[in-house]
């Protein structure tokens, strides 16, 4: 039969066609034992450890795309271990790496003052092991312990690995037209060429929306009713929560704190006029909320509600340090800005305090009283050196060399006072056009994510009010780095969205 000819005319190609692809994946066919998942976070870890967000919390715009990066990475992660899942869209992440030990810099990549670099590859394997690779590769992260792992695999040792040519090797085209393979560097090339547009991503993401948001709907309520009732049962100043969690996730969280509330309800009333907030710890900030650890249970809610008054005179006397601090730098106000700062409890805050308030008393820097009044510092442990941030407040180092401090303050504190006021125009422009935006949309709710400048925000709404786009109505549209549909229909657009076609 002509079929089972042609079956036995190439029979002879199948070694060469393994051959071929031995050459092209080395790591599918040297890797040949695949990776669980929880081996793939536990390979990760090195990554994770040079990557998360809580070691950028003077740096939000990075902190927020490495903790955005994550989730589309962790959602890849996911597909790929579902049963049958042998194509997947190729996602390209970029993540923000911190210098460690494991990765040092070799110039491939700018590194900035503060000690990072920007990363950015295209996701687009099939298995875990060689995802887990490809990530470790393209962060110059060691492979050695994913290796060490894998040497009782099937095939020869992972270490021989290293004895394969670096050099990439390019097989002709007419390989791939005769095989029927794809061609991945043609893959790549498309998925880097091709850029997402705002009016294509909401055309092919509107209906997911538009269904998410309407079956997320009862769940807002139910939020929005729990929440009101825990304001006016305990007298809180406000309920916050520290990250993303879905409105289920909330509303479970309420409920939990509802519960407790209905069993030690003179125990919560130490908490009246505070602020909680839903995080990782339990104890309280270095702003001076309430957090409630999500992983916490009732038992140690209740011993922190128990301790508040204790927080409250530590508190007490942190306000009276600030103050301290400030009458020796001239009136130079001490603040904690959530957004900007790590997530300190409110005993490690005043020990950094602490710590720079008898350096700046053994120093006696000779500034002028009350010459920078009006001014913002904010108080680091990662620096060695003051700067001043884009939004006007000076980041200032607990072990700063006084005399440095000293000049670089005066030299800088009218640019300080023009950033301040700018910013301060700024807030208010952006809150105009946020205005102006819900109502030429219908909006239900435009927000941004904290690592969105004011300056960006304000750019955004500027072109989308140029545009006209029937796809809003109704929704709840976050500005953000990236593109994504929400789990509970919320749309996430980039701040820099593009408008037409555009190739690199």
């Amino acid at each position: 039969m002509p079929g089972s000819g042609g079956s036995a005319m190439f029979c002879h190609l199948r070694p060469v066609r393994r051959l071929c692809l031995q050459k092209i994946f080395p790591h599918r066919f040297l890797y040949s034992r695949s990776l669980s998942g929880a081996e793939a976070v536990n390979a990760l870890r090195p990554f994770y450890f040079a990557v998360h967000p809580d070691f950028f919390g003077q740096h939000p715009r990075e902190r927020e795309i490495n903790e955005n990066s994550l989730k589309r990475l962790s959602v890849y992660l996911e597909n790929l271990q579902k049963p049958g899942s042998k194509s997947l869209t190729p996602t390209q992440l970029t993540f923000y790496v911190r210098e460690t030990d494991q990765n040092p810099s070799d110039g491939q990549e700018p590194i900035s003052t503060a000690g990072f670099r920007a990363v950015r590859f295209t996701l687009h394997t099939r298995d875990l092991l060689s995802t887990v690779l490809d990530i470790l590769t393209s962060c110059r992260l060691s492979t050695a312990h994913v290796q060490s792992g894998n040497t009782h695999a099937h095939g020869p040792p992972l270490k021989e690995a290293r004895r394969l040519p670096d050099r990439p090797i390019k097989w002709d085209k007419s390989y791939y037209a005769f095989t029927g393979f794809r061609d991945p560097e043609e893959d790549l090339e498309q998925v880097s060429r091709v850029e997402t547009t705002l009016v294509s991503w909401l055309d092919s993401n509107e209906k997911s929306a538009v269904n998410k948001l309407k079956h997320s709907l009862p769940l807002r309520q139910e939020l929005d009713r729990l929440k009101d009732e825990l304001l006016r049962q305990l007298q809180l100043s406000d309920i916050r929560w520290q990250r993303s969690w879905g409105i289920a996730h909330r509303c479970s969280q309420l409920h939990s704190l509802d519960r407790l509330a209905q069993q030690n309800s003179d125990t919560l009333r130490n908490a009246k006029g505070c602020t909680l907030m839903f995080t990782d710890c339990s104890g309280m900030s270095a702003g001076g909320h309430v957090m409630l650890g999500t992983m916490d249970v009732h038992h140690h809610w209740t011993k922190l509600f128990e301790r508040l008054p204790s927080y409250f005179d530590l508190q007490r006397k942190l306000m009276f340090l600030e103050d301290q601090v400030s009458c020796l730098l001239g009136g130079l106000q001490v603040v904690y800005i959530e957004e900007l700062q790590p997530v300190l409890t409110l005993e490690e805050y005043y020990s950094l305090l602490d710590v720079f308030y008898n350096r700046l008393l053994k120093s006696r820097i000779p500034f002028h009283p009350r010459s920078l009044r009006g001014l913002q510092m904010i108080l680091n442990s990662d620096r060695y050196a003051p700067s001043l941030h884009e939004l006007g407040h000076f980041n200032i180092p607990v072990l700063c060399d006084a005399a440095s401090l000293h000049w670089f303050i005066l030299s800088r504190a009218q640019q300080a006072r023009e950033r301040l006021r700018r910013k301060q125009e700024l807030k208010v422009i952006e809150h105009e056009l946020i205005q102006a935006s819900t109502r030429k949309f219908s909006l239900e709710k435009l927000y941004k994510e904290p690592s969105v400048s004011s300056m960006q925000m304000v750019e955004c709404c500027k072109r989308l009010l140029e545009l006209s786009l029937p796809y809003l109505h109704g929704m709840h549209l976050c500005i953000s780095h990236f593109y994504s549909v929400m789990q509970d229909g919320d749309l996430c657009i980039p701040w820099n969205w593009k408008n037409g076609e555009t190739t690199k």
